[in-house]
């Protein structure tokens, strides 16, 4: 699998979902304990412009000083996130987006394919978050979520450190990639 696949390939299940998406669902709780779905998705609309910009090398300023400020939500939020994923495939999909430092949300320089990495997981992971509050499936290739696991598992106490990734779920060694992913991210893989 090329390097500037792994965005596209990451965000298709989540795109599906978001057709499937119906009002009387944004109160369900998510895996993601400190969001229900309409704040999973408010999360995925305040930091793609980040993300998008990250592939072009471009600082973008958030939307508000912290997600709870503002509610992206509004209006046509499913149409406009679906924009986002596919620009944001369209811009991971330049090899140069892979190359040298980008910035994410902050001033500090990041290795652009660390940020790619990171980009992989956040949709993978979401992607699984909203499945599992919509009691839906998710699915990606293994290559991918191979992928998604060493790079996840190369940051994992960097982001607990963060505040990002809950406290390490024990997952057994021979668990299907996915659940170790979820496992590192804090995430019990058999939430329902």
């Amino acid at each position: 699998m090329s390097e500037t696949e792994r965005v596209a390939r990451a965000a298709e299940p989540l795109s599906k979902l978001l057709r499937t998406i119906t009002p009387d669902r944004l109160a369900a709780p998510t895996p993601c304990t400190e969001f229900d779905v309409r704040a999973l998705l408010n999360h995925l609309l305040f930091w793609g412009p980040s993300l998008i910009g990250a592939a072009r090398k471009e600082a973008i300023t958030p939307p508000a000083a912290a997600e709870s400020d503002v509610d992206l939500t509004e209006g046509d939020w499913a149409a406009a996130l679906d924009t986002q994923l596919d620009d944001l495939a369209t811009t991971w999909r330049n090899p140069d987006a892979w190359q040298g430092v980008t910035h994410m949300g902050g001033p500090m320089p990041l290795p652009a394919p660390l940020v790619g990495g990171m980009v992989v997981g956040e949709l993978i992971v979401h992607g699984w978050d909203l499945a599992r509050a919509l009691g839906a499936t998710a699915q990606w290739d293994d290559g991918l979520l191979r992928y998604a696991y060493d790079e996840t598992a190369a940051t994992a106490d960097q982001g607990r450190a963060m505040g990002i990734y809950g406290p390490e779920i024990p997952v057994a060694p021979d668990a299907p990639l996915l659940d170790r992913i979820l496992g590192l991210t804090g995430r019990d893989p058999a939430w329902k």
